[in-house]
């Protein structure tokens, strides 16, 4: 006999999260568990002076310069982090709140430039770990963005 029941929450591998603490109420998303930390797409890095701070700015659709966010937070932390293609860089690592699928985790999120990659964030494991099951064979089981958004992000999600 099988046991479907489980305290997870089953979620595609790409979804349309949130970032509440940041001011951003949409952007899509990729869940990599082969992923330790969570990465997210910023420009005009600056560290305040003494590196306790860091002020960035986040725009959460693909093809498009509208809409950016300018967000400052305390740095968390910094590490090396080697990106899918082998190449080490370091990054600044901060806290940033995650809604997905009516629930909001904490996910330490690294700062890089993602212009060229599919998705504007990428979460890892260590987020997911936080009661997150992804199925691999589906997209957007945590339901789709507004069309207008969607629209807005120049995709056919």
């Amino acid at each position: 006999m099988r046991d479907d029941h489980h305290s997870s929450t089953i979620v595609g591998w790409r979804e349309w999260v949130s970032l509440p603490g940041i001011g951003v109420p949409w952007i899509k998303a990729k869940l990599d568990t082969g992923a330790r930390s969570s990465a997210l797409h910023a420009f005009d890095i600056e560290e305040s002076a003494d590196g306790e701070r860091v002020r960035f700015k986040v725009r959460p659709w693909q093809r498009s310069v509208e809409d950016a966010v300018e967000v400052e937070c305390p740095v968390h932390d910094r590490r090396m982090v080697r990106s899918s293609s082998g190449h080490s860089e370091a990054r600044i690592v901060v806290l940033v709140e995650v809604g997905i699928s009516g629930r909001t985790v904490l996910a330490e999120t690294t700062l890089s430039n993602r212009d060229q990659m599919g998705f504007r964030m990428l979460i890892g494991r260590e987020a997911l770990r936080q009661g997150f099951l992804v199925n691999p064979r589906k997209s957007f089981l945590a339901g789709r963005a507004p069309k207008p958004i969607r629209r807005r992000n120049r995709d056919r999600a």
